[in-house]
């Protein structure tokens, strides 16, 4: 029996881990992209330094954490190394004052206590209204009502641990303004991290470019396995058959397994690992043109999905240093970024700072104004000169309380994978790649 032919559309880190699980399961692999490039929203980018030295830059500073154990068995599975691609750090909210939160390499939950006892700048009050607080959340097994927002849950702590604290790692978490974020998608991140093992709340900050820690390997993986990977191609259509296969339709009309290949070809399956709104504009067309209702309810439900931008400031000064590869910054409106990288820690880029604006809302020239300003004010750098920077208007959907996700399985023969659908995670590298292996076994059972 001929093995089932998938076809995944959208070559990021979801779709590269549905690839991967769909040839695991022995099926045909084709995975089309719109873009000459893959990794999606977590990609790498061209730059050039001041002085014209090429660099390259990724579209958005990401980090991971020690729970991630989907991200690093994946990224072991396509032969790179997390011990050299990742630097591992515990978890560290210190701000360049020195203030703030690091804890140390011990098991939980030794090393939070640990940790917030020894927290700079924090008083007994500070220290003990956490600790009561976090007790409750544990005690009610991390649970809350689904309505309740993260400032909501936080209302028993001071404003200094929620200005230095609770807003940073929500922020960084999901994206989202603590007063508009989901109290119980926060406290599974906390639980996952935080109580999940030693290292769970490490961090784990790329040494190489986002392309070449996951995607680009993802990719010779496969096609080493004997699926394609189609770049530059955007479908545009898809089309139910009565034999309950799929056709793609591209920009000059049916796509086939073979790079340029313009004779109709079919699928046994098709995984959308495209953005939301695209996903949501191709199973609108199934609605219109074949009148499925279901399909009408799952792109209705993707299409209500609100967006955060995240703007990554690049910057660069001769000699430019950071005390520890990654800091927290005190974000002001007037000051906006929350966190800074030191790329030459990172990826020996030296003099290189990249300055994340999480849920960033303004003028992208008058962000990096700001970014400048603040970066002389709490660093004391006044001659850095901005590099790049990049602004990804639809970075994450905004993950606030009760929201209504759209789930894995639109219709038979036809699934969905990304960080917006259905699931317990914001949007993160993790959530993607988790959903991206769960639509392997789903597409088995529908």
């Amino acid at each position: 029996m001929a093995p089932q032919k998938v076809a995944v559309i959208g070559a990021g880190w979801a779709g590269m881990a549905a690839a991967i699980a769909h040839r695991q399961a022995g099926r045909q692999v084709t995975v089309f992209e719109a873009a000459r490039t893959v990794g999606g929203r977590a990609r790498a980018v061209p730059g050039v330094l001041p002085d014209g030295t090429a660099a390259t830059l990724d579209n958005g500073q990401h980090i991971l954490i020690g729970a991630y154990t989907e991200s690093l068995r994946l990224m072991r599975l396509v032969g790179m190394d997390p011990a050299t691609a990742l630097l591992r750090l515990p978890l560290t909210l210190q701000f360049p004052d020195g203030q703030g939160l690091q804890l140390p390499d011990l098991p939980p939950p030794l090393d939070a206590l640990l940790g917030i006892a020894r927290a700079k700048g924090w008083g007994w009050q500070d220290k003990i209204a956490l600790l009561r607080t976090a007790t409750a959340w544990q005690l009610r097994g991390f649970r809350c009502a689904p309505h309740t927002s993260v400032a909501d849950l936080c209302a028993p702590l001071t404003p200094r641990l929620m200005a230095e604290f609770i807003d940073p790692l929500c922020v960084s978490a999901l994206n989202t303004p603590a007063r508009e974020a989901s109290g119980q998608v926060f406290l599974r991140v906390l639980q996952d991290s935080l109580f999940s093992g030693r290292g769970g709340s490490n961090l784990l900050l790329p040494r190489t470019d986002l392309g070449a820690l996951f995607p680009e390997a993802a990719v010779r993986w496969l096609v080493q396995q004997g699926g394609q990977v189609v770049t530059g191609q955007r479908i545009q259509r898809l089309v139910p058959l009565p034999s309950g296969r799929w056709q793609l339709v591209g920009a000059v009309g049916a796509v086939g397994t073979a790079q340029g290949a313009e004779a109709a070809d079919s699928f046994d399956h098709i995984t959308l690992a495209c953005p939301s709104w695209e996903a949501a504009r191709l199973v609108e067309g199934l609605a219109s043109t074949a009148g499925l209702a279901a399909a009408a309810r799952w792109s209705a439900t993707a299409s209500a999905l609100r967006f955060e931008a995240i703007t990554t400031v690049y910057a660069h000064a001769s000699g430019a240093q950071l005390p520890l590869p990654m800091l927290a910054l005190r974000n002001t409106a007037a000051h906006p970024a929350q966190f800074v990288f030191d790329r030459g820690q990172l990826d020996g880029r030296q003099g290189l700072l990249a300055f994340v604006v999480s849920a960033s809302d303004g003028d992208r020239a008058l962000i990096e104004q700001q970014v400048m300003q603040q970066a002389a004010a709490q660093l004391g750098l006044p001659g850095l000169r901005p590099v790049q920077t990049v602004v990804e208007k639809r970075a994450t959907f905004a993950c606030t309380p009760g929201l209504q996700r759209p789930a894995m399985q639109v219709l038979p023969g036809l699934t969905a994978c990304g960080d917006y659908v259905e699931g317990p995670y914001p949007a993160t590298l993790e959530g993607a790649v988790l959903c991206g292996t769960a639509v392997a076994a789903c597409a088995a059972a529908g």
